[in-house]
C-alpha cells in the first residue's frame, strides 16, 4: 500500500483545479498544467483537497497512486513558487552569459557552447553561478543536468560545471617518485 498516495494533496490558493475525464487540470492566471492519469487513478475534489484513489489492488496500481499523487503535488509547487537549480562554474577563463533565448558558455573548449534555453524555463547567470527556473520540475532537472553534462567536475582541480551543493570529492595528485 502507498503510503505516498494516502496523503491527500492540498490546493495551494490562487490555483484552480478541475477533472476533465481521465485529465487533472490546474491553472494559476494563464498558466496551466496538465496530468493524464490514463483511468489508474481516481480522482476526487473536495475541501481545498485532491484526493487520489487506487483503481484495483495490484502492486501495479499502488505504484501509479504514490507516483501520480507525486506528479500532481509538483505541479501544485511549481505553478505557486517554482521550481530552480543553481549551478557553479570553476575554471579559468570559463564563463556564462545569456544572449536573449540562448546561454553562451565558455567551458576551455576551443568554441563556445551555445545552448538554447528551451520555452518554460530562465536562466540567470551571476558572476559564476548558473540559476535554471521554472514551473516544470522534471524540465528543470534535465536542463541543469544538460548544462553540467557540457563539462562536468574533475577530481584533481574542480574545474568545470557542478550544482553548488554537490560536493567534489578530491584525488591526489602525481606524488613525487622515491
Amino acid at each position: 500500500m502507498s503510503r505516498v498516495g494516502k496523503e491527500p494533496v492540498t490546493i495551494p490558493a490562487g490555483i484552480e483545479v478541475s477533472v476533465d475525464g481521465t485529465e487533472i487540470v490546474a491553472k494559476k492566471g494563464n498558466l496551466e498544467k496538465r496530468l493524464e492519469t490514463h483511468g489508474r487513478v481516481g480522482v476526487e475534489i473536495e475541501d481545498k483537497q485532491v484526493k487520489l484513489t487506487r483503481v484495483g489492488d495490484s502492486k501495479e496500481s499502488s505504484a501509479f497512486w504514490g507516483t501520480y499523487r507525486s506528479l500532481l503535488n509538483n505541479i501544485f509547487i511549481g505553478l505557486d513558487k517554482g521550481f530552480s537549480k543553481s549551478l557553479e562554474i570553476n575554471g579559468v577563463g570559463y564563463r556564462a552569459q545569456v544572449n536573449g533565448k540562448t546561454l553562451e558558455l565558455q567551458l576551455g573548449f576551443s568554441h563556445p557552447i551555445n545552448f538554447e534555453i528551451p520555452e518554460g524555463i530562465d536562466i540567470k547567470v551571476e558572476k559564476n553561478i548558473i540559476t535554471v527556473s521554472g514551473t516544470d520540475k522534471q524540465q528543470v532537472g534535465q536542463v541543469a543536468a544538460v548544462i553540467r553534462g557540457y563539462r562536468p567536475p574533475e577530481p584533481y582541480k574542480g574545474k568545470g560545471v557542478k550544482y553548488t551543493d554537490e560536493v567534489i570529492i578530491r584525488k591526489a595528485g602525481k606524488a613525487a617518485g622515491k
